[in-house]
C-alpha cells in the first residue's frame, strides 16, 4: 500500500512512543504532590523517584535478551500494556499511598522495557548515518512530553480537583500510541542467531569505551531526574511558591530541554558530535555553579532552563556512540545502556539526605553537580580512552 511505501508513516508511530517515554519524568512533581498530600519527610521523598527508576537496574538487559526473541515491536508493545495497567490503579484507590507506588512501579517496568525496546526499533527505520540526529528528534518528543506533565498535573488539580487524573489520561494516550503502533507495518527485522545472556550482555563493559558511556549514561540521567525534583522544592524554599506553583519549575525545565533537543537534532546532524557535547557540558556547569547563589525567581528559572536547554542532547550522543562502537550487539547494548537510566533512582535519595543534612537544596545541588562533573570528564576524556 501507498502509506506503508512511505517511510514518514512508519517513522512517527516509532516516534510518538517517545511521548509515552516522557511519562516518567512526571514522578518530579508528583514528588512534591505526594510529599504535601501523604505528610512525607524530605527523606522519604525523595525514595519516590526510585520507585520509576530502579527498575532499568533489573529489568534493561533481560528485556534485552527477551527482545533478541520475540522482536523490537513485540517488545514496545509489551511495554504499552504495563504502562496502561499501571496508570489506571491510582484512579481506583486515589487516597491510598500504596496504590501511588504501584503505579509508579509499573510506569518504570513499562518505561525500562520501551527505552529498552524503542531507540532499536527507530534504527529500523532510520539511516544509520542519521541515527544521532534521529534520536535526538526522539529526545524531543519526550522532552514535549516532560514538558506537558506538570502542566497536565496543575490543570487535573485546579479544574479536575486532583492531580492523579494525570493517571487515567496517560493510560488513554499510551492506547492511542499501541493502537497506532499495531497497525503499522515496519520493515522486518533481521532474528538475532547469537544465544545471548546477562553475562555476556555486562561484559561488553569490559570495553573501557563502553563502560565510559554507561556511566555517562547514568550520571546525565541522574542530572536529569535530579533537576525534575529539586527546582520545584527550590521555587518553594527561595522564593515561596506553593506546589502548584512551583511546577512552573519543571515546566520550564523541560520547555528548554524541549529547544536544546530540536536545535541539537539540527546541530547534530552539521557537526561533531564531542564538540557538541563538550560546549554544552560546560555551558550546564557554569549555569549550575550561578544556581548556588540566586535567589530571584527569574534567575532560579533561567538558570534551570540553561542547564535543561545544555543537557538536553547528551544522552543521544552517548547512547548513539556506545550503539556505532559495536552496531552487532545493538540490543545487547541498548540494554546495557538503558540500565544505566538507574542513575535516575540512584541520586534523588542521595539529593534527599544530603538536603536534610545540609538543612537546605543546596545539598541536593551538590549532588547534581557531581554527575555534571563526571559528565564534564566523559566530554573531555572519551577521545582518549581506547577499547
Amino acid at each position: 500500500m501507498k502509506n506503508e511505501s512511505s517511510p514518514i508513516s512508519k517513522i512517527l508511530p516509532v516516534l510518538f512512543g517517545f511521548f509515552i517515554m516522557g511519562f516518567c519524568d512526571v514522578v518530579g512533581i508528583s514528588t512534591s504532590y505526594m510529599k504535601e498530600s501523604f505528610h512525607l519527610s524530605e527523606a522519604t521523598a525523595g525514595f519516590i523517584p526510585s520507585m520509576v527508576f530502579f527498575w532499568f537496574l533489573l529489568f534493561s538487559v533481560p528485556t534485552a535478551i527477551v527482545m533478541n526473541k520475540i522482536g523490537r515491536k513485540m517488545t514496545v508493545q509489551v511495554s504499552n500494556v504495563i504502562t496502561i495497567i499501571g496508570m489506571f490503579i491510582p484512579l481506583f484507590f486515589p487516597t491510598t499511598l500504596a496504590a501511588y507506588i504501584v503505579a509508579f512501579i509499573l510506569l518504570g517496568i513499562g518505561n525500562t522495557i520501551l527505552q529498552v525496546s524503542l531507540n532499536p526499533l527507530l534504527t529500523n527505520v532510520v539511516k544509520g548515518d542519521m541515527l544521532t540526529s534521529s534520536l535526538t528528534a526522539g529526545q524531543v518528543v519526550k522532552a514535549v512530553s516532560s514538558f506537558l506533565g506538570p502542566l497536565i498535573a496543575a490543570y487535573a488539580a485546579s479544574k479536575l480537583d486532583n492531580w492523579m487524573f494525570i493517571f487515567p489520561i496517560y493510560a488513554s494516550i499510551t492506547v492511542v500510541s499501541s493502537l497506532w503502533l499495531l497497525m503499522t507495518k515496519l520493515p522486518a527485522e533481521t532474528p538475532s542467531t547469537q544465544i545471548t545472556s546477562i553475562g555476556g550482555t555486562f561484559s561488553l563493559l569490559k570495553d573501557k569505551t563502553i563502560f565510559l558511556l554507561f556511566l555517562g549514561i547514568v550520571f546525565v540521567v541522574g542530572t536529569d531526574v535530579g533537576m525534575n525534583t529539586v527546582t520545584p522544592k527550590l521555587l518553594g524554599e527561595r522564593v515561596g511558591l506553593d506546589v502548584a506553583s512551583a511546577g512552573i519549575g519543571s515546566s520550564v525545565y523541560f520547555l528548554c530541554r524541549t529547544a536544546g533537543a530540536l536545535i541539537g537534532a539540527i546541530l547534530l546532524a552539521r557537526m561533531s558530535e564531542m564538540k557538541y557535547f563538550r560546549i554544552h557540558i560546560l555551558v550546564a556547569m557554569t549555569a549550575m555553579a550561578v544556581l548556588f547563589f540566586v535567589d530571584a525567581q527569574w534567575a532560579v528559572l533561567g538558570m534551570v532552563g540553561v542547564i535543561g536547554f545544555a543537557c538536553s542532547s547528551i544522552f543521544a550522543v552517548l547512547y548513539s556512540k556506545a550503539i556505532t562502537a559495536r552496531p552487532e550487539k545493538a540490543n545487547e547494548i541498548s540494554g546495557l545502556m538503558i540500565t544505566g537510566v538507574f542513575g535516575g533512582a540512584l541520586v534523588p535519595p542521595l539529593m534527599g539526605f544530603a538536603t536534610e543534612a545540609i538543612g537546605s537544596q543546596v545539598g541536593s545541588l551538590i549532588v547534581i553537580t557531581v554527575c555534571l562533573c563526571y559528565l564534564t570528564y566523559c566530554a573531555f576524556g572519551l577521545k582518549t580512552v581506547k577499547k
